[in-house]
């Protein structure tokens, strides 16, 4: 499909203005804000500890995996593709130190993945939306931690689809196992589930 010239301009304008907007809330209200394809995404919830337990985890692993040159990052910024309209901030960004001396937002083509631990107030938005959002954006693998159910995935190979790009290979795991997250491999004994509400 080609987009008219007007149709590009408004798009970029929409996605200026929710940018704009985003940026501005970033500290007068809680919770995370995201840009996706649909408009923007506010995850309210503050993160609970079993949600950075998890991500602690799975940074220091990972970083004891990995070569130096490599990290597994949990900061800012966010990660950022303007020509798609998204804008994202994975809980861990498994990046090159290299690759993070830059002004501003990531450039998503430099991530050797993307990793997420689900929350507990919007799962859909790491099961659905950045399963969409993550190929558009070019991230090679996208992983998937999920303290709800103990059970996660990796996905990867890129593929084109009628609905744009798409991850053609997902790997289940379950919370105990190892997981390959490229070429290196953590276990995920030891990761912690959400209590029963």
């Amino acid at each position: 499909m080609t987009m008219a010239p007007d149709d590009a301009r408004r798009d970029a304008l929409l996605y200026q203005t929710m940018r704009e907007f985003v940026q501005s809330m970033d500290d007068t209200l809680p919770g995370k804000f995201e840009i996706t394809k649909e408009g923007i995404v506010h995850d309210m919830m503050a993160p609970v500890g079993p949600h950075e337990l998890t991500t602690l985890r799975i940074r220091k692993r990972l970083e004891k995996a990995m070569p130096e040159e490599l990290v597994a990052h949990t900061g800012t910024p966010d990660v950022e593709g303007p020509s798609e309209g998204i804008m994202r901030h994975p809980d861990v960004m498994v990046i090159a130190e290299a690759d993070m001396e830059v002004e501003g937002s990531f450039d998503p083509r430099t991530l050797i993945a993307a990793i997420e631990v689900v929350s507990r107030s919007n799962p859909d938005n790491d099961w659905v939306s950045k399963m969409r959002d993550y190929p558009l954006l070019g991230i090679p693998l996208y992983v998937i931690f999920d303290p709800r159910t103990g059970t996660g995935a990796v996905l990867s190979d890129i593929h084109p689809t009628p609905s744009g790009p798409r991850y053609a290979t997902r790997k289940e795991f379950v919370y105990g196992e190892d997981v390959t997250i490229g070429e290196w491999m953590i276990t995920t004994r030891d990761m912690p589930l959400y209590a029963e509400s």
